[in-house]
């Protein structure tokens, strides 16, 4: 095997408790939240100005738009009011401020990065390439979300990260998204939830329909129901599904630093985990970005998909077919033959390869890659989506070995037909050394998505599971050493 430079850079991205999202606070039971509201509701105007004078001073600076923030946190807990009587807006700002609370969303955790194009490259300096770095962010309670940072690679080849600010703030969320009838039906199907309650609910919807639609037909569907467990089961599993599939919106002045991901539907109460963004070529020569992601809800894991065109508006969607299973599903950023490609690990062992004409669903999954090497005899799985050169599709994998221990290695796809493997790095391309070797999972190097520029190969990577940092290497060097 001829050998490899691998340059590790000095950039480290390390987890941080001063960097704080600000989130509702609501208690499970009606009764606290109710009893809550009347002690605030008890206190005299000049107590509610001063309680709320102090609030302000303390996190305002923490906080751009804390008041409209407090206002939302109000109004989602307004219905648990004992009366209809007009307060004070400092009274609303009050009571909201009881129901919100402060999130450190990275302090355990900031990795498995995925690297891909800025959306907007006007102001990037000649020979340069401005970039979008997300991050798999864990905090209290082992919940993960996605955050992001912006950085160039300077015509020298060197990185350059953007200082990210203090605060974070949730996307608003898209109530009048729409979705569409004959996909969702096509979903239920597949999970097993067509029958005639839920053709019952969305028989009377139109083609196009809201989630305000859909709720209020499966609460006409629970009274008619009302004692069928059959029913009720049936009802659920619509509105969880509807819940998984959403759009949220950045505002537009807020720096990428500003905005999280944070898990917001059923299926991702316990966490977002490793999102594999891609930068995909539409067949009309247009860009969007996609992203595959796991969402965790304690028990179960449910592999999605991320849609963004510029990285303000997302779309969350469900992956459907009996491909769609366990983690390290991996998008090729253009279809192939007019079918999306994609990399998945169906058994927690080899790396497999599908097609579809519908980037929602997927069947039949092939082998492409087993484990052969000693450094990947537990497991092989790739590490973010292929990505194209002139000699092929270059895949980065990841190998678990003895100790399990995770490297980083290579292979080259053919670029008319990925089923065919073309070249395979014997050794690992990146392997944890005494330096990385320390984290919350020790012994691990990962990427979830590298990017190629000017010839050279930036690999953004996890350091065991903690903190992150980068590596490039010629990408020439990589495909000489495959055998």
């Amino acid at each position: 095997m001829k050998s490899i430079t691998v340059n590790r850079l000095p950039l480290v991205l390390r987890p941080s408790h001063n960097r704080v999202l600000i989130r509702p606070f609501v208690p499970e039971s009606p009764h606290r939240i109710s009893h809550i509201i009347a002690r605030v509701m008890s206190l005299s105007e000049e107590e509610v100005r001063g309680l709320l004078a102090g609030v302000l001073q303390k996190f305002r600076t923490r906080h751009p738009q804390i008041q409209s923030i407090l206002l939302k946190h109000f109004e989602s807990v307004r219905r648990w009011m004992f009366t209809d009587e007009k307060i004070s807006r400092e009274r609303q700002l009050l009571v909201g401020s009881y129901f919100t609370q402060e999130y450190s969303l990275e302090s355990a955790a900031l990795f498995n990065p995925s690297i891909v194009p800025h959306p907007d490259q006007d102001a990037t300096a000649e020979g340069g390439l401005r970039f979008l770095l997300s991050l798999r962010a864990t905090g209290e309670g082992h919940i993960s979300s996605i955050v992001f940072r912006m950085g160039e690679i300077g015509s020298d080849g060197r990185i350059s990260l953007v200082e990210p600010t203090p605060y974070v703030t949730q996307p608003d969320r898209i109530v009048s998204a729409s979705y569409n009838k004959a996909m969702f039906m096509r979903k239920l199907h597949e999970l097993g939830l067509e029958n005639r309650y839920s053709l019952e609910v969305l028989g009377t919807l139109h083609e196009s329909f809201t989630m305000e639609e859909l709720l209020q037909q499966i609460e006409m569907g629970r009274r008619r129901f009302s004692r069928d467990n059959d029913a009720r089961t049936t009802f659920e599993g619509v509105r969880n599904l509807a819940y998984s599939n959403y759009e949220v919106r950045f505002r537009p002045d807020q720096k990428p630093s500003e905005r999280a991901v944070f898990p917001s539907s059923p299926s991702e109460r316990n966490g977002i985990e490793d999102a594999r963004f891609v930068r995909f070529r539409e067949d009309d020569g247009s860009w969007i970005y996609y992203a595959t992601y796991t969402a965790f809800d304690g028990e179960v894991i449910f592999p999605q998909l991320l849609e963004t065109a510029d990285f303000l508006h997302f779309k969350f969607i469900t992956l459907n077919g009996p491909a769609v299973k366990n983690k390290g599903m991996a998008l090729f950023p253009r279809k192939i033959r007019g079918l999306y490609a994609m990399l998945s690990r169906q058994d927690n062992e080899n790396i497999y390869l599908m097609y579809s004409d519908n980037i929602h669903f997927w069947y039949s999954p092939r082998i492409l890659v087993r484990p052969t090497y000693t450094w990947e005899f537990v497991q092989l799985g790739n590490c973010g989506s292929p990505i194209e050169t002139d000699q092929g599709w270059l895949v980065l994998s990841h190998g678990v070995g003895p100790m399990r221990r995770y490297c980083m290695g290579a292979f080259l796809l053919d670029r008319n037909d990925p089923s065919r493997v073309i070249g395979r790095l014997p050794k690992p391309l990146l392997e944890p050394n005494e330096n990385e070797r320390e984290g919350y999972v020790p012994n691990v190097v990962y990427t979830c998505g590298a990017l190629v520029h000017d010839g050279t190969l930036f690999v953004p990577y996890a350091m065991s599971d903690y903190a992150s940092t980068f590596a490039t290497v010629a990408v020439d060097e990589v495909i000489d050493a495959m055998e």
